[in-house]
Formats: structure tokens, C-alpha cells, sequence
């Protein structure tokens, strides 16, 4: 489905464990994600896949509480998310989009 917004991890919002989100769903370029957080102990970043790798928040920052994200296709084949706080990404707070 073209243009859909999903809300990262449901219900739950953008919390820990979220990690397995994106398993058997399709995303597709023009997408927006939807990150819902508490501001008080979350953000979102965009890095690359070394950064999702070893937890490095080098990237662009959000922190509305309810950042949306438009997924791009080409060689920015996975689109990579990770909260910035210390420890919340070793916690399984991340999640990689492949959006075709």
C-alpha cells in the first residue's frame, strides 16, 4: 500500500524491544513512518548501517515526540533509526526499513 503511515511499534509507540517491528511488512519509498515517544527519555536519529551496528547516534536528529519520516528508495536502500539516549539502542531500540 503506497503512502501509508505506520506507527513504529504499534500501540506501544517507539519503546524498547521494538527491534522486530518491520518484520513481514512491505514499505515502500514515500512512506512516512510515525515515531511516538515520551520526549523525556527518547528521539529518533537516522544513521547508517555501521552507526545501527554499534549503537552510534551520528545522524540526524528528531525529537518532537511524534517525529514522521518519509522513507526514500535508491541506495539509501535501509533506512536505519536508533534512539540517541545512552543504553536505549543495546536495549533493542532500533529498527532497520528496507523500503523498496
Amino acid at each position: 500500500m503506497f503512502g501509508q503511515q505506520p506507527t513504529v511499534g504499534d500501540a506501544g509507540g517507539w519503546a524498547f524491544n521494538v527491534v522486530g517491528w518491520p518484520n513481514g511488512k512491505t514499505f515502500r519509498a514515500g512512506d512516512v513512518l510515525v515515531f511516538n515517544y515520551n520526549l523525556a527519555s527518547h528521539n529518533v536519529v537516522g544513521v547508517g548501517k555501521h552507526g545501527y551496528d554499534t549503537c552510534t547516534a551520528a545522524g540526524q536528529k528528531f525529537q518532537t515526540g511524534s517525529d514522521k519520516i518519509t522513507l526514500e528508495k535508491g541506495f539509501n536502500y535501509f533506512i536505519i533509526f536508533i534512539c540517541g539516549f545512552p543504553g536505549n539502542c543495546a536495549s533493542n531500540m532500533k529498527i532497520d526499513v528496507n523500503a523498496m
